[in-house]
Protein backbone atom coordinates (compact mmCIF):
# COMPACT_ATOMS: atom_id res chain seq x y z
CA UNK A 1 0.00 0.00 0.00
CA UNK A 2 1.35 3.26 -1.06
CA UNK A 3 1.79 6.09 1.80
CA UNK A 4 1.04 9.61 0.44
CA UNK A 5 1.90 12.80 2.57
CA UNK A 6 -1.11 14.77 4.13
CA UNK A 7 -1.61 17.82 2.68
CA UNK A 8 -1.06 20.01 5.35
CA UNK A 9 -1.47 23.60 3.46
CA UNK A 10 -5.16 23.58 3.74
CA UNK A 11 -6.07 27.40 4.75
CA UNK A 12 -2.76 29.05 4.31
CA UNK A 13 -1.92 31.16 1.16
CA UNK A 14 -0.18 29.73 -2.17
CA UNK A 15 3.31 29.58 -2.42
CA UNK A 16 6.46 28.63 -4.75
CA UNK A 17 10.25 28.62 -3.97
CA UNK A 18 9.50 31.45 -0.81
CA UNK A 19 6.98 33.36 -3.16
CA UNK A 20 3.72 34.22 -1.59
CA UNK A 21 0.18 35.04 -2.27
CA UNK A 22 0.40 38.51 -4.44
CA UNK A 23 3.81 38.36 -5.24
CA UNK A 24 3.37 34.75 -7.07
CA UNK A 25 0.88 36.40 -8.94
CA UNK A 26 2.87 39.48 -9.71
CA UNK A 27 5.89 37.12 -10.60
CA UNK A 28 3.98 35.25 -13.06
CA UNK A 29 2.00 38.06 -14.57
CA UNK A 30 5.58 39.79 -14.86
CA UNK A 31 7.33 36.45 -16.68
CA UNK A 32 4.04 36.09 -18.94
CA UNK A 33 4.51 40.11 -19.94
CA UNK A 34 8.66 40.10 -20.93
CA UNK A 35 7.41 36.83 -23.06
CA UNK A 36 4.92 38.80 -24.65
CA UNK A 37 6.79 41.84 -25.01
CA UNK A 38 10.00 39.67 -26.28
CA UNK A 39 7.45 38.22 -28.97
CA UNK A 40 6.49 41.46 -30.27
CA UNK A 41 9.85 43.06 -30.43
CA UNK A 42 11.48 40.02 -32.40
CA UNK A 43 8.32 39.67 -34.83
CA UNK A 44 8.75 43.77 -35.45
CA UNK A 45 12.49 42.63 -36.94
CA UNK A 46 14.84 43.80 -33.98
CA UNK A 47 17.72 41.96 -33.78
CA UNK A 48 17.38 38.41 -31.80
CA UNK A 49 20.70 39.29 -29.71
CA UNK A 50 18.79 42.55 -28.38
CA UNK A 51 15.77 40.71 -27.63
CA UNK A 52 17.17 37.81 -26.23
CA UNK A 53 19.45 40.55 -23.58
CA UNK A 54 16.12 42.45 -23.05
CA UNK A 55 14.66 39.28 -21.55
CA UNK A 56 17.45 38.32 -19.66
CA UNK A 57 17.75 41.61 -18.21
CA UNK A 58 14.31 42.37 -18.09
CA UNK A 59 13.86 38.57 -16.13
CA UNK A 60 16.44 39.16 -13.77
CA UNK A 61 15.28 42.62 -12.55
CA UNK A 62 11.78 41.26 -12.31
CA UNK A 63 12.85 38.09 -9.93
CA UNK A 64 14.80 40.55 -8.03
CA UNK A 65 12.58 43.23 -7.38
CA UNK A 66 9.62 40.26 -6.67
CA UNK A 67 11.76 38.32 -4.49
CA UNK A 68 12.59 41.92 -2.76
CA UNK A 69 9.08 42.95 -1.90
CA UNK A 70 8.34 39.75 -0.81
CA UNK A 71 11.09 39.77 2.03
CA UNK A 72 10.63 43.30 2.56
CA UNK A 73 6.51 43.92 2.97
CA UNK A 74 5.78 39.95 3.77
CA UNK A 75 2.59 38.21 2.88
CA UNK A 76 -0.28 40.93 3.14
CA UNK A 77 2.61 44.25 3.76
CA UNK A 78 1.37 45.33 -0.05
CA UNK A 79 -1.97 45.21 0.44
CA UNK A 80 -1.83 47.47 3.40
CA UNK A 81 0.55 49.87 1.10
CA UNK A 82 -2.10 49.84 -1.30
CA UNK A 83 -4.60 50.73 1.71
CA UNK A 84 -2.86 52.80 3.04
CA UNK A 85 -1.78 55.25 -0.32
CA UNK A 86 -5.94 54.74 -0.86
CA UNK A 87 -7.02 56.58 2.28
CA UNK A 88 -7.94 60.10 2.19
CA UNK A 89 -5.42 62.88 4.03
CA UNK A 90 -7.93 64.79 5.33
CA UNK A 91 -11.80 65.20 5.45
CA UNK A 92 -13.47 68.68 3.70
CA UNK A 93 -16.26 69.58 5.54
CA UNK A 94 -18.01 72.61 3.86
CA UNK A 95 -20.43 72.91 6.31
CA UNK A 96 -20.46 76.35 8.42
CA UNK A 97 -19.07 76.50 11.44
CA UNK A 98 -21.82 77.33 13.56
CA UNK A 99 -24.18 74.67 12.05
CA UNK A 100 -21.60 72.42 13.41
CA UNK A 101 -21.62 73.15 16.99
CA UNK A 102 -25.50 73.72 16.50
CA UNK A 103 -27.53 72.02 19.28
CA UNK A 104 -30.53 71.68 16.78
CA UNK A 105 -30.55 70.03 13.79
CA UNK A 106 -32.97 69.57 10.64
CA UNK A 107 -34.18 66.22 12.36
CA UNK A 108 -36.05 68.02 15.03
CA UNK A 109 -37.33 70.93 13.17
CA UNK A 110 -40.86 70.68 11.30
Amino acid sequence: MAKYPVNKGIGRSPEFKGLKSQYLFIFAGGLLALFVVFVIMYMVGIDQWVCIGFGVVSASVLVWATFRMNAKYGEWGLMKLHALRSHPRYIINRRKFLRLISPTSKKGKV
